[in-house]
Formats: structure tokens, sequence, C-alpha cells
């Protein structure tokens, strides 16, 4: 038995905006794009994973929210502290250098104490993205 990650779910707070960003900016493939407005989810990939995604998302849709709570979750994603993702390059300073123009800089590339080279951007939408160095073959 194996286990694969198939899709991973970052919020949005303008779809139209995240779309830009990870299409235009990071280089993803649109995968699907269904619904309207703010209804709307967008599933972006890496080219040549096709196995592998991430659904671009209202951050909150559930009716059951409370306005207190869509306030907190607003809040955190403005802090970059409600989600995020780690990504992986085989060039990270040559992604970073392109990103710095289209991305909010959290971290520079640096080599961590514990073995990996990588830095941190935000998202329009505030989500944090963590980028690693891929271990040279």
């Amino acid at each position: 038995m194996s286990i694969t990650i198939a899709s991973s779910f970052l919020p949005f707070t303008d779809p139209d905006e995240s779309l830009a960003f990870y299409r235009d900016v990071l280089g993803f493939e649109v995968r699907n794009d269904v619904g309207w407005g703010e209804m709307r989810w967008i599933t972006v990939g890496p080219a040549g994973q096709p196995n592998t995604a991430i659904v671009l998302q209202p951050a909150v849709t559930d009716p059951g929210v409370s306005d207190d709570e869509r306030r907190v979750i607003a809040e955190m994603m403005a802090k970059g502290t409600y989600a995020g993702i780690v990504l992986a390059t085989d060039d990270l300073d040559a992604l970073f250098a392109a990103l710095q123009a289209s991305a909010e800089v959290v971290q520079e590339p640096i080599d961590q104490d514990y073995g990996i080279r990588d830095c941190a951007v935000r998202d329009p939408a505030g989500n944090t993205i963590r980028i690693q160095q891929t271990p040279a073959r």
C-alpha cells in the first residue's frame, strides 16, 4: 500500500489575484476553475506533476462560521498564520529573485541549522509559502 498527497488547500481573499500569482509568478498549470465570484475553486499544480495539486478556495464558505470567527480568520490570513505550504525547487536563489517583485518576502534564502536551505514569502492572500532547495543528486 502506498499513500501520496493529491491536493492541498489554500484560502484566498481574491481569486483573480491568487490565480495570477500561482499561474503567472510560480508557473503552475491551471487544472480546474469552477464556480463564480467568491464561490470559486481553482486547482493549480506544477507542470509535469499531474497528480499533485493545490486547490485555491474561498477563505470561508461554511455558513456556520460566525462573524467573529470570520474576523479572526481574516486577521490570521493577514499575518500569514492561517495557512501555508512548503514547495521545493532545484534553484532556490533564482526562484527567490523572481518572486521578490511579486510576493511579500518573509525570509530571504538562508541555510537553516537543521540542514535545509530555504526562504519564505506570502501569496496575495497572506498564506505563507516556504520554499526549500532540493538536495543535489
